[in-house]
């Protein structure tokens, strides 16, 4: 049997007195310390939806940590509920583990990348504004920049917004609704002055295309690839969005 060139561990961090599950995959090849990639997954996942792409990562060189946000998910291996998840409690998640992964013995804290997925992405554009000398570049799949359109949409007024609602078969607080609407996001992904590359598919029904197209605009520096006929998701795809990811990687470390 081919040996892996890569391994997986555990890697439980902290979010004040709450836990956050994660895996960190790691080269097989030892060295001192690794770049490092951040794996944000979507809505109602975990991160087993970024596993793949986390090998793919360590194989090539990386150390990858994948994790399930606070109620991310039913289910989500992580503390907390999914009534108690918002844009901005995920946020609070990957400030808390970009903070901790950064003092990691192995990690080359000068080329730590976030990658997100959906709503991964839209909390990864947030956290790379907000910390952008902590975040050497920026990778995002299919960014969920519709979301905040998405609940003005179900929920014109504030004062309809329920307590409790459920979205795509997850339960969700009023929170979920009530801080996507709290802020424009477009208005804050701009303070990140570093690369971006962004992959969204043109027959994406989830997250129109429309809305990476406008990031591309508001980013200093941003590379779009378009995936003809792709959807939302990219499960055929992996290898084929892994392969722009490892070359936008490869050009910030080398």
């Amino acid at each position: 049997m081919k040996k892996r060139s890569y391994r997986i561990e555990k890697l439980t961090l902290k979010v004040g007195d709450d836990d956050i599950y994660g895996v960190m995959c790691l080269p097989n090849v030892e060295k001192e310390t690794y770049p490092t990639v951040i794996l944000s997954h979507g809505f109602g996942s975990n991160a087993e939806s970024c596993k793949p792409h986390a090998k793919i990562f360590a194989a090539n060189g990386y150390a990858a940590y994948a994790f399930d946000f606070r109620g991310g998910g039913t289910d989500s291996r992580s503390s907390g509920a999914t009534t108690e998840m918002s844009v901005l409690t995920e946020a609070e998640d990957l400030t808390a583990v970009l903070e901790q992964v950064r003092t990691l013995d192995y990690v080359d804290e000068s080329r730590v990348f976030l990658w997100g997925a959906s709503q991964g992405g839209f909390v990864s554009s947030y956290v790379a504004a907000n910390r952008p000398d902590d975040v050497k570049a920026l990778i995002l799949y299919y960014p969920a920049f519709v979301l905040q359109d998405d609940a003005r949409a179900r929920y014109p007024n504030l004062d309809d917004i329920p307590e409790i609602e459920n979205l795509w078969g997850t339960e969700l607080g009023a929170i979920y609704s009530m801080d996507a609407m709290s802020f424009d996001i477009y208005g804050v992904i701009g303070n990140y002055k570093g690369d971006v590359l962004i992959v969204h598919g043109d027959k994406d029904d989830v997250v129109p295309l429309s809305y990476s197209e406008r990031a591309a605009t508001v980013y200093k520096s941003a590379n779009l690839i378009v995936f003809e006929g792709g959807g939302h998701g990219f499960s055929d795809r992996i290898a084929e969005a892994a392969a722009y990811s490892l070359e936008f990687l490869q050009a910030h470390t080398t």
